[in-house]
């Protein structure tokens, strides 16, 4: 299935995004992690689109889209996924977020809840006080010292080694090729992700939710109980083998979770 990619002319520039399948068929829009882009879901947009509007989106200054000159913020980056929604003269849409992606949808949801008519929160943290101590006493997660050797790619490359599965280098070569890509440092999205405040916001977040457990994410497989406690209307769904990168690690097993929950819904 044709995948066909564009760009939207939103308040922090030109936003990038592509989408598959028919136009007029129900949204989903995908949410990618940091410091990914939409490439994520690559393999995963046909798959959804085969039965739904597809569209995954490069979050601002990620992928091909603009930086802008506001601070990076989940809320920020929330309120312009809203503004593609508009552009796209998308009434409602159903949001997947992996990782940041699901940080960001469930700002989405909780500022704009006629916006959203569900979530898929894939790997997603809860990022309440404990996580922001936490997160605080460890070393940056993708952000290297530049070198003239070039070492620093290898250090990119090695840090994320340990979460991604054995004899997928294209999976990390993906990876680094985004965090290069990236307008400000790989460690932004991670920061703003640390900033947000969710534990006062969920609350405000009614949509029924599929929380996607990747059972072999060590970062954020823990947080889907805690995320279960904080939704009414949740419910999880374990993914075995599933790592950092779940979404281009098995894009079938992903879709397939992700349509199965919608299709509940109906």
């Amino acid at each position: 299935m044709k995948i066909r990619r564009a760009f939207a002319d939103l308040s922090p520039g030109q936003i990038h995004y592509a989408e598959c399948g028919d136009r007029e068929a129900p949204a989903v829009l995908l949410l990618h992690q940091s410091p990914r882009s939409w490439l994520e879901y690559r393999e995963v947009l046909p798959l959804i689109g085969a039965h739904r509007r597809a569209i995954a989106m490069d979050t601002v200054g990620f992928g091909d889209s603009a930086a802008g000159d506001a601070p990076a913020s989940i809320e920020w980056w929330a309120r312009v996924a809203c503004e593609l929604l508009d552009a796209l003269k998308i009434e409602k849409a159903d949001v997947v977020g992996h990782h940041t992606g699901g940080v960001i949808a469930v700002e989405l949801a909780a500022a704009f809840p006629g916006r959203v008519r569900a979530l898929v929160l894939s790997s997603t943290p809860f990022t309440n006080a404990a996580f922001r101590t936490a997160r605080a006493e460890r070393p940056p997660i993708d952000e290297v010292a530049p070198s003239e050797d070039g070492s620093h790619l290898a250090a990119l490359w090695q840090r994320r080694q340990g979460f991604y599965p054995p004899k997928r280098p294209e999976l990390l070569e993906a990876f680094v090729r985004d965090a290069l890509k990236a307008s400000g440092s790989p460690e932004d999205g991670h920061r703003a992700v640390a900033a947000y405040r969710m534990e006062d916001r969920i609350h405000l977040v009614t949509q029924t939710t599929l929380l996607i457990r990747a059972t072999d994410d060590p970062f954020a497989s823990p947080h889907a109980a805690e995320l279960h406690e904080e939704l009414a209307n949740a419910r999880i769904v374990d993914i075995e083998g599933g790592m950092v990168p779940l979404p281009d690690q098995m894009p079938e097993a992903f879709a397939e979770t992700v349509l199965t929950f919608l299709e509940t819904l109906k």
